[in-house]
């Protein structure tokens, strides 16, 4: 056990002990009150947010009301649900929400999509903007890696679907993930939880709040996650793919009146697992020669992979694997109520520091012995906003000012099986180990600036029909700087100046000496307009038409060269997307508010959609952005959940999903099309799925209790279980054969025993009938017919002790 989990574990049971010196806060009672203040709304939900309260109040407007009043498609999960289920992070948020897609092979290269759209499927990169916007405590945090770390602390979360580009911003054409945390109180209150469990899991949380004076109040919580990995690597003789994170979060509140509060927020978040590797799955027919395929590769250098089953979870990487990933920051808010209007103002300082090393050739082989791009991020925010709250009218008036520094240094190199694995054996230099020890340095960095301003105004035609209009005007500046210089075994630079010779064509196939400095600026105009009307009462309808876009972004990982190995420059930015939304949507409660059944069908059209091309040699170009001609995303959703009674709830949410490619007539081809001499240049993929999607998603789940005493303790004895289904889907930017991933389904179970004072123990199983599938597939460079993948979890459970006070 490492110090991060004695730190937190240390806090935990300290706090777990103090159980019988602060009386638990007595429960809310389901009311029809006005929506309460912040510090006193009860916001636990279960799916859709059936919840113990009967109201569940979001901020998905940037202003208190409760989720069936919002004119749009949300999803709230509160939590204590998250807790339950063991849902730690974005990762584990997909089983929830059937409509959000999470795909990530290491922090970086981490997507979060939601109906299929955000960000492009492949590897990141910096130079364009995430189409969902993640959102903690009103401070938008650019970078996805964000979503890999640990919930700390988190009061509810909110998945808005469809774009937000009205309040939200240019980054949120697809939807905003909203994560709201506890904040500090002026009365005494903590919680803390321990939980032990199979694969050496040891997890602790604790958060204590209070007063410091009668004007100020403090708030500390910490999280500590350790868990061994699910692969086994036999060359390093370790396991990878485990968890060690720590998170920390330290909040001061000053409140000097009733209409002023200014809270003061810091955290710290690191992660040092080894990690990330990855599982041979395939391997499939390409168009290169019968000798260039994996399979007479791997023969020709006495190479076996050390199992074909991806599910014994065996691996051989021989390169050095490493994801040291710390994110942090400091946030400032100020709240003035200012007459019958509040002014809000959010200042933020965020950074990023990624240390990865990985292992580009998925084998056990050196071929590639180094990929390693550490980079670092500064990133600043400014926003100001007025909410006014009127009798017919309500409106919200903003500015949003951002600014993105980040640097990258990488370094790539080559090892002593490379050159018999790039060189066909008719080559005279095929015995001359010419491409070991070849070393690519690369130098980037990227400048995005932005400033947007904004409204939305709310407008009570009638007391059942409001139309709401917004419209944000954003500029963006990009400038980045891309440089890569290429140097051989012994040292000397290789130059792009005229010269060849057979030695040197080896070598530029692999890595190009490559600088280029692209740059972007653009003014963009986003709108939308919502009519809703409250047919009668909890039965609202509404109607949503938006038009909005993302930012347009630069290729921050170099672009294709011409024939003389020059930069074609034409490809160094790629155009914003251009997106056009429609969506209708019924919003119901009955049974006296015991149930809720909400509707929605949407349709968007993107065009220019910001695409990833991937290509397949190992060095020369890992992947490029470039523009679809369109895309469009267009479904139906339902979320239902019903509380008969305290003793039970039931929840179930289904999303159909129909994403495809509407226009990309030049596509990369799928690797069953590549690698021969007489390949296409690029596929017609028009009319295919977009990656990533599937078109049938699930989530369902109970809780049944039952009134107990246990050991001389008055509480309840409950059952619980959630699980999740998803159709196939592919796993390669375009759809191949040789990737799609089968449907799959999980199930998760919990029992436990749980007091009115706020002591629960519960067990759990997670994944419970050890359901083999597969988060996502990789095409191994060189066009080999190579498919690595990584394996989900396979079956895990333990027990979690947990104390309110």
């Amino acid at each position: 056990m490492n110090f991060r989990v004695l730190l937190a574990g240390g806090v935990a049971p300290l706090a777990l002990a103090s159980h019988g010196v602060y009386a638990a806060e007595a429960p809310a009672t389901t009311t029809n009150a006005a929506v309460p203040a912040p510090e006193d709304a009860q916001t636990t939900s279960v799916g859709t947010g059936a919840s113990d309260s009967g109201e569940i109040v979001v901020t998905a407007r940037r202003r208190q009301e409760t989720a069936q009043d919002v004119p749009l498609a949300i999803s709230v999960v509160g939590g204590e649900h998250i807790d339950n289920t063991g849902a730690f992070n974005v990762g584990r948020l997909q089983q929830l929400t059937p409509t959000l897609q999470f795909y990530s092979s290491n922090p970086r290269n981490t997507a979060v999509n939601i109906r299929g759209l955000g960000a492009p499927f492949g590897l990141t990169n910096d130079g364009i903007e995430q189409g969902v916007g993640i959102y903690i405590d009103d401070v938008y945090n650019a970078r996805v890696a964000s979503a890999t770390f640990d919930f700390l602390d988190v009061k509810q979360i909110e998945v808005l679907r469809g774009p937000q580009g009205t309040l939200y911003g240019k980054n949120t054409t697809a939807g905003a993930i909203n994560i709201t945390t506890n904040q500090p109180t002026f009365d005494f209150e903590g919680k803390a939880e321990v939980s032990f469990g199979n694969l050496n899991f040891v997890q602790a949380k604790a958060a204590v709040s209070g007063p410091i004076t009668d004007t100020l109040a403090a708030r500390l919580a910490v999280s500590s996650t350790n868990r061994r990995g699910t692969i086994y690597n036999v060359t390093s003789n370790q396991w990878i793919q485990g968890q060690d994170n720590l998170g920390l979060r330290g909040q001061l509140l000053f409140k000097p009146s009733d209409a002023l509060s200014i809270t003061l927020a810091g955290d710290y978040n690191e992660q040092d697992a080894a990690c990330c590797g990855s599982v041979y799955v395939r391997t499939g027919t390409t168009q290169r020669a019968a000798d260039r395929q994996f399979a007479a590769l791997a023969a020709a250098q006495g190479y076996t992979v050390p199992s074909t089953n991806p599910y014994d979870r065996l691996t051989d990487l021989d390169a050095t694997l490493q994801a040291g990933n710390k994110i942090g920051g400091v946030s400032l808010k100020a709240k003035w109520d200012i007459g019958p209007g509040t002014l809000t103002s959010v200042t933020a300082w965020r950074f990023w520091d990624w240390q990865p090393q990985n292992d580009r050739d998925f084998t056990g082989l050196p071929i590639v012995t180094k990929s390693q791009n550490p980079s670092q991020q500064d990133q600043y925010t400014q926003e100001l906003r007025y909410n006014y709250s009127g009798d017919r009218l309500d409106f919200v008036l903003g500015a949003f000012g951002f600014y993105q520094r980040i640097d990258t240094q990488g370094t790539e190199q080559h090892g002593s099986a490379s050159t018999k694995w790039n060189l066909a054996p008719s080559n005279a230099l095929y015995n001359s180990n010419v491409l070991n020890g070849l070393t690519a340095l690369n130098t980037q960095y990227l400048k995005n600036a932005s400033v947007a301003v904004y409204g939305q105004a709310s407008w009570k035609v009638t007391p059942e029909l409001t139309l709401q209009p917004g419209v944000r005007v954003n500029y963006d500046k990009k400038d980045g700087f891309y440089q890569r210089r290429v140097f051989t075994a012994s040292g000397s630079e290789i130059l792009i100046d005229g010269t060849t010779s057979p030695v040197k064509t080896a070598q530029l196939g692999i890595f190009t000496p490559q600088t280029i400095s692209p740059k972007f600026s653009d003014w963009n105009f986003s709108y939308d307009f919502t009519a809703s009307y409250k047919v009668a009462p909890g039965i609202l309808f509404y109607a949503t038409y938006a038009k909005t876009f993302k930012s347009g972004g630069i290729n921050q990982n170099g672009v294709p060269t011409d024939a003389a190995n020059n930069p074609i420059l034409g490809a160094a930015t790629v155009k914003p997307e251009s997106v056009q939304h429609y969506e209708a949507g019924l919003k119901t409660e009955f049974w006296d508010r015991r149930a809720i059944l909400n509707l929605s069908a949407y349709r968007t059209d993107i065009k220019d959609y910001q695409a990833n091309v991937n290509n397949g040699q190992f060095g020369v170009l890992r992947g490029y952005l470039a523009n679809a001609g369109a895309v469009r995303s267009q479904g139906v959703e339902a979320d239902f959940s019903v509380r008969p009674s305290e003793r039970f709830n039931v929840y179930v949410n289904g999303a159909y999903t129909d994403a495809t490619y509407r226009k990309f007539v030049d596509a990369p081809c799928p690797p069953e099309l590549s690698g021969g001499a007489s390949s296409p240049a690029n596929c017609d993929i028009s009319g295919q799925r977009l990656p990533g999607v599937s078109k049938w998603s699930l989530s369902f789940g109970l809780e049944a209790n039952a009134p107990v005493t246990f050991l001389e303790q008055e509480g309840q004895v409950y059952f619980g279980y959630d699980g999740s289904y998803r159709s196939n889907f592919s796993s390669n930017p375009t759809p191949s054969i040789y990737t799609w991933v089968d449907g799959y389904s999980l199930s998760n179970f919990r029992v436990g025993f749980r007091t009115d004072d706020g002591f629960d123990i519960y067990g759990w199983v997670r994944n419970a009938f050890d359901q083999n599938y597969i988060d996502q597939l990789f095409v191994g460079p060189g066009n080999t017919g190579l498919i690595a993948g990584l394996p989900g979890d396979p079956r895990t459970w333990g027990v979690t002790l947990r104390k309110s006070f």
